[in-house]
């Protein structure tokens, strides 16, 4: 019955390169049914998962400015993780451009053999390879940049996710995300740029149920979201699976308080957050380093994709610590709605099914739902907590601490943050 549903053929074993150039394989975005006509449908949509952190693990990112130079660098390592979520189910390839504006490409000491356009090409042509190779669609995205946290004019920020977009129209990409604000005013500047290009706009902003780092409310931050422009608003980053559907479901009340209407989308952390302020994860003192025994399970990832969809999430993707398997877990959970399962469930016995081939008869006793769903792992560290306590700097647009340089940090400049972090801030 498994292999019966499946979708599409089962890929080939490919070798690094595939035939073809860019130009050759990019085919025309009305080949395929786009985002809204999708969701407006009631369809399910899967996103992919966390290419910074996958690729930073893998050894193509650098952790600190987490910029996508690999997309230019390394193109069969971006090209690789775009299948495997492929396979897994996801319907939308995100271009991988998360922080390429120009400003933060060149933040800190951040050297580069690539212009951002270099970059920014580089990572459509790859998604809308991989895309083709199924039914996916590419989305191109913007991120908050250096320069609004520095106070600049919202002229100087606009113009740069202008740049940004400018290659996104070239390439023709089938919708644009505003992804990863922490300040809902630079993702309405994000929301009215994008919006210029005619093209479906999503804009997630990475906050909790305690809304942005002004505290504007996550349902005042829809609404914000939905009159700028946005066709579908959610949360990503920062925050626990748990976390972001509590958020949307604030965003979606408010929105439909103030008689709006919109799609919404949720694309969490693969970590556990209980113990976050309303900075989210980048406040833990594992961040980013240690993060790996917070990570959920596929089991975990199923209750995830049920609660989303519950509450009328029907974009469901993930963000950072999002492997293929956890998305892979998102479109088995899913498999009633979708009306099919992914290739790589070709390889994956639902809720355990395969280990009844297990040579151990106690591992075979394990092939049950009800053995997952019961389970709590354990970390097998004795001596640790299960909860950390997260910094608290209380830094946001325009203080001092967050002003951005070209110029790598100096010695100086980090004796003064090492001193204020020995302080408690």
């Amino acid at each position: 019955m498994q292999q019966r549903r499946l979708q599409g053929a089962l890929s080939e074993p490919r070798g690094a390169e595939t035939p073809g150039t860019a130009a050759e394989t990019m085919a025309p975005a009305g080949a395929k049914r786009n985002i809204l006509e999708r969701l407006d449908a009631g369809e399910v949509v899967i996103g992919d998962g966390g290419f910074v952190i996958a690729l930073e693990k893998r050894g193509y990112v650098k952790a600190g400015p987490w910029t996508p130079e690999a997309a230019a660098e390394y193109p069969e390592a971006v090209r690789q993780l775009h299948r495997e979520f492929l396979r897994a189910g996801s319907n939308v390839m995100q271009t991988f451009t998360f922080y390429a504006s120009d400003d933060k490409l060149e933040n800190r000491g951040n050297t580069q053999r690539y212009t951002g356009q270099q970059i920014n090409e580089a990572a459509c042509d790859l998604a809308r390879e991989v895309a083709n190779e199924g039914d996916a669609l590419v989305a191109g995205g913007v991120s908050q940049t250096p320069s609004f946290l520095s106070g600049k004019s919202e002229e100087d920020v606009k113009a740069l996710f202008k740049k940004q977009i400018d290659v996104y129209v070239q390439k023709n990409v089938d919708f644009l995300i505003a992804e990863y604000f922490e300040h809902v005013e630079e993702a309405e500047w994000a929301v009215q740029v994008l919006k210029t290009t005619g093209k479906p706009v999503a804009a997630t902003l990475c906050i909790g149920p305690e809304g942005d780092l002004n505290g504007v409310s996550p349902g005042d931050c829809a609404v914000k979201l939905v009159k700028a422009g946005a066709d579908i608003v959610g949360v990503n980053c920062h925050f626990d699976p748990e976390t972001c559907v509590k958020t949307v479901k604030l965003m979606k009340e408010g929105v439909e308080k103030a008689g709006l209407k919109a799609h919404y989308m949720s694309q969490p952390l693969a970590f556990h957050t209980p113990d976050c302020n309303r900075q989210g994860f980048i406040d833990l003192p594992e961040f980013p380093f240690a993060l790996e025994p917070r990570i959920l399970t596929r089991w975990e990832m199923q209750k995830y994709a049920r609660d989303a969809y519950s509450t009328g999430i029907r974009y469901i993707g993930g963000c950072c610590g999002f492997e293929p398997y956890h998305i892979r877990a998102v479109s088995e959970e899913l498999e009633t709605e979708r009306g099919f399962l992914p290739a790589g469930s070709e390889k994956h016995g639902s809720w355990g099914g395969g280990l009844m081939m297990h040579t151990k008869p106690w591992v075979r006793a394990r092939a049950r739902r009800e053995y997952w769903e019961k389970l709590r792992p354990a970390s097998g560290r004795p001596f640790c907590p299960s909860m950390s306590t997260p910094d608290g700097w209380r830094v946001t647009r325009g203080h001092a601490d967050l002003m951005q340089q070209k110029e790598a940090t100096s010695k100086e400049q980090l004796k003064v943050l090492i001193d204020k972090a020995n302080q408690g801030n």
